[in-house]
């Protein structure tokens, strides 16, 4: 897959612009630092359909490796990981 570059402030808009959408709670109920699956924002399923929409958003590939708690635990995180990600 062809990686996009993009800066860290456009990841850290489109991810929180998901959340919100597929949570359904208000704003400001999420901050970047949330930890949205321990928080209960997320499920497994919503897990699996984050890192389907990061793929597909970002062009990225993530592999087995990837699939870390700390690379998805937070919009922060979700943000340094693309970034990351896409850098390569």
């Amino acid at each position: 897959m062809n990686n996009i570059k993009i800066d860290a402030p456009t990841i850290k808009e489109k991810v929180k612009s998901y959340i919100y959408q597929a949570v359904h709670v208000d704003k400001e109920k999420i901050r970047n630092d949330s930890l949205i699956f321990k928080e209960g924002f997320f499920d497994s399923m919503g897990f699996i359909l984050l890192v389907t929409y990061i793929e597909e958003e970002f062009r990225i590939k993530t592999t087995d490796a990837d699939l870390l708690e700390e690379n998805f635990e937070s919009i922060d995180a979700i943000t340094d990981f693309i970034a990351r990600k896409t850098e390569s």
